[in-house]
């Protein structure tokens, strides 16, 4: 029991429910384009980018636990990991165990929509696959990859993969669609990246908040939210996202309030909390918005 429970902290259960709402745009995107679902095929998807979420988390707390950093990490309710292994060393093997079996979860069930659906799907596999394993021994020591790995993962690779897997074709709907996710899901891991700069300095790392300081990277922040609300209108405006997707820009108003209080609190950890909460509900409630406007939108067509 108390493996599994030590387990289930590594998985970092509360962030995953981030993944279903990027999947929710795929699904989306896909009934928009073919007016009909496979409901098992939607629930494979799911469990596959579940499974590389619950991957991708795990080894990254693996490294983070054998490079050090989570000795020197200041933990807040949304950064720094679950603090776990540095509690519970033996655990060690057993999420460097589950990190690999969910790993060959997520390519097992992406397999199987390559022999469905077509070669095609192989591409994104690949690289979400390379992503899931290299994320924290490689990406996160380059500033630029380090900001586009997440939105990549969780936009471009998980939706436009979701509707492949749903559809056998790619589309410029997907595409436009998956931006949003993109831009919100790597400014979700910036802002996240602000407490961490002297820990993550340490052992190497240069994220943006490293490179450019924390500052200037609440800015860069603000301009990848306006950049997501922006890809909504384009979108509609380009006929490639329905009039109702529009309803995704509700949550606007709540992004303003965040962007200004990251510059305001920069380098104010403690008053900078409040508004990682708020991009955490941001980065949650636009996606499935999005994809109410694109199911709306289908059935008012």
């Amino acid at each position: 029991m108390n493996v599994m429970k030590s387990l289930l902290e590594t998985i970092r259960l509360p962030f995953l429910v981030l993944t279903p709402a990027c999947i929710a745009v795929g699904v989306g995107t896909a009934y928009w384009q073919t007016h009909e679902l496979n409901w098992v095929s939607v629930l494979l998807v799911l469990v596959g980018a579940l499974s590389a979420h619950v991957s991708v988390n795990t080894f990254n707390e693996y490294f983070d636990f054998k490079s050090g950093l989570d000795f020197k990490t200041s933990r807040t309710p949304f950064s720094g990991g679950s603090g776990t292994l540095p509690a519970n060393p033996k655990m060690e093997r057993y999420s460097f165990g589950l990190a690999w079996a969910t790993f060959f979860i997520t390519a097992i069930i992406g397999l199987y929509f390559i022999w469905l659906q077509g070669w095609q799907l192989l591409p994104i596999g690949i690289l979400g696959l390379i992503l899931l394993v290299t994320y924290t021994t490689w990406w996160v020591y380059n500033p630029i990859l380090c900001l586009l790995a997440p939105g990549l993962g969780f936009g471009i690779l998980m939706v436009m993969g979701t509707h492949f897997a749903l559809t056998g074709t790619y589309s410029w709907t997907s595409f436009i669609a998956a931006l949003v996710p993109t831009f919100l899901v790597s400014d979700l891991l910036l802002l996240n990246q602000f407490p961490d700069v002297e820990p993550d300095q340490s052992i190497g790392r240069r994220h943006f908040p490293i490179a450019i300081g924390r500052k200037e990277s609440s800015i860069l922040y603000g301009v990848f939210l306006a950049l997501a609300y922006f890809t909504v209108v384009i979108g509609v405006l380009l006929s490639l996202l329905p009039v109702l997707s529009v309803i995704a820009l509700l949550t606007a108003i709540l992004a303003w309030r965040t962007s200004q209080g990251a510059k305001q609190n920069a380098d104010n950890i403690p008053a900078l909390i409040p508004s990682m909460g708020m991009n955490v509900i941001i980065n949650l409630s636009t996606p499935v918005l999005l994809a109410i406007g694109l199911f709306l939108g289908q059935i008012g067509g």
